[in-house]
């Protein structure tokens, strides 16, 4: 297989002299390699390695118009960062000045002029050995570079779903259709797309907003799920929802549990500084939250709660626009009334 694969190798042979191509081409192919191409204009070896992509060159040093040492300085930014492209430099001058200038130019062995066919086809083999070898390497690392994002990329979808299904849990204790939180998320990542997020920030937030409300499952029933006005200590103990929210998603290392943390901590903010738990005041509080309060707010009064029946879409845009500076972040509102048109 491996010997296939050298047989089938590509090589370019760049030398001016008729004489060297005829015997280098006429060894080659009594060896049984047919893939060659060769020029005695080395001002052709650019366009005849971007059409012909080698694997091995056969370069001469001393040439006309271009030396080896120009062919390979224009040929560097055209071989692939990381790749394995055997330059083999044919020569008669083997000072040490010579090849070691040769060795920083990109070539990797020398051939001294004049040939030794034996030398020649071992130098040559040992090369395309090499270049086989890097390339099989090179085939192996993105097989597994492939199946290591293909295993982030479950782990992921993983932890996507505990989420999803935690924002459900704690959604269904007072929302029977469990849907609320699918709305928030989709309607905050609207309104963070007409804000001008990247699509990868909007796609977090859409993720990341369900799970606003995940501390309602450390919140008593009699409490979450009272028909009627809570009284001024249920409503402390309902607040808390949003520390256990926090606390619930605390600590994450991926940036999706702690954007939802933030969320959970800080959705009950107001604009105005009246909100809760801490009292941030504007921009004091994430713009995420901002949106995710806003969006929370226009879905809980579009649809029936235990507490209320669901208001007419006048009576929503009434209490939305008469909080807009106050409770709400007033750009949020209006972008918010575009999205939803």
């Amino acid at each position: 297989m491996l010997d296939d694969a050298i047989r089938n190798a590509r090589i370019l042979i760049v030398d001016d002299q008729e004489a060297n191509v005829f015997l280098l081409e006429a060894l080659l192919q009594r060896s049984g390699y047919t893939g060659l191409k060769s020029t005695t204009d080395p001002r052709q070896a650019l366009s005849l390695f971007s059409e012909f992509q080698p694997d091995l060159i056969l370069l001469d040093l001393m040439m006309p118009h271009l030396d080896g040492f120009q062919v390979m300085e224009l040929l560097q930014p055209m071989i692939p960062e990381g790749a394995y492209l055997p330059i083999l430099v044919l020569t008669a001058d083997v000072a040490m000045p010579v090849r070691q200038r040769a060795l920083a130019a990109g070539a990797r062995d020398f051939l001294t002029k004049p040939f030794d066919p034996t030398e020649v086809m071992l130098r040559i083999k040992n090369l395309l050995f090499a270049r086989v070898l890097h390339r099989e390497l090179q085939q192996s690392n993105l097989v597994l570079e492939d199946r290591v994002r293909e295993r982030t990329r479950e782990l992921e979808e993983s932890h996507i779903e505990v989420l999803e299904r935690l924002a459900l849990a704690a959604e269904f204790r007072d929302d029977e259709t469990g849907q609320h939180t699918r709305r928030v998320g989709e309607v905050a990542a609207r309104v963070a797309g007409r804000l001008g997020f990247a699509a990868s920030q909007v796609e977090l937030i859409g993720r990341a907003a369900p799970l606003h409300d995940v501390g309602k499952i450390g919140i008593p029933d009699q409490i979450l799920l009272k028909p009627g006005r809570l009284t001024p200590e249920e409503f402390e103990i309902m607040k808390t929802h949003t520390t256990i929210g926090a606390r619930i998603l605390s600590d994450g290392s991926n940036p999706l549990l702690q954007l939802a943390e933030a969320i959970a901590l800080s959705h009950h903010e107001r604009w105005d500084g009246m909100g809760y738990p801490r009292g941030l005041k504007g921009e004091e509080i994430p713009i995420e939250a901002r949106i995710v309060a806003a969006a929370d707010a226009f879905d809980a009064m579009n649809h029936d709660r235990t507490y209320r029946a669901a208001l007419s879409p006048d009576e929503v845009w009434e209490v939305l626009w008469e909080g807009a500076g106050k409770q709400w972040d007033e750009q949020v509102v209006e972008i918010l009334a575009a999205v939803s048109a």
